[in-house]
């Protein structure tokens, strides 16, 4: 396994499904961190929210690590969408009948690096 390589967070069993947070993902991945904060506030859904929350986990994590790093230089060099775990129940139906209620969660990774450091420009 390789060593991971920038500044990371993560956030697990977020409650919501991981298809519906890959495509807000797809916005912002390879973007500079600025640019993404931008466009998740300005994005109504439930899955920015829980994005801007990790990438400012992760913005806080790498300034704390280096108190010389300036948020302008970072940008999102990986951002992963997986899936939880999901909760199975059963949702009553009429005439005895019963259908399947499946909750899914999601986790996200993020890795956020230095412009200079990989040659991105």
């Amino acid at each position: 396994m390789e060593a991971k390589k920038g500044y990371t967070a993560k956030a697990k069993n977020l409650p919501m499904a991981p298809f519906k947070v890959r495509p807000i993902a797809d916005n912002i991945r390879r973007r500079p961190y600025v640019e993404a904060v931008a466009i998740l506030e300005a994005l109504p859904n439930k899955g920015a929210k829980f994005l801007k929350k990790v990438i400012e986990s992760a913005a806080a994590n790498a300034l704390n690590q280096n108190n010389m790093l300036d948020e302008e230089t970072l940008y999102i060099s990986e951002l992963m969408i997986d899936g939880g775990p999901t909760s199975k129940r059963i949702w009553p139906r009429s005439r005895g009948r019963a259908d399947r209620l499946i909750r899914r969660t999601c986790h996200i990774y993020v890795a956020l690096d230095e412009i200079g450091s990989k040659g991105v420009s």
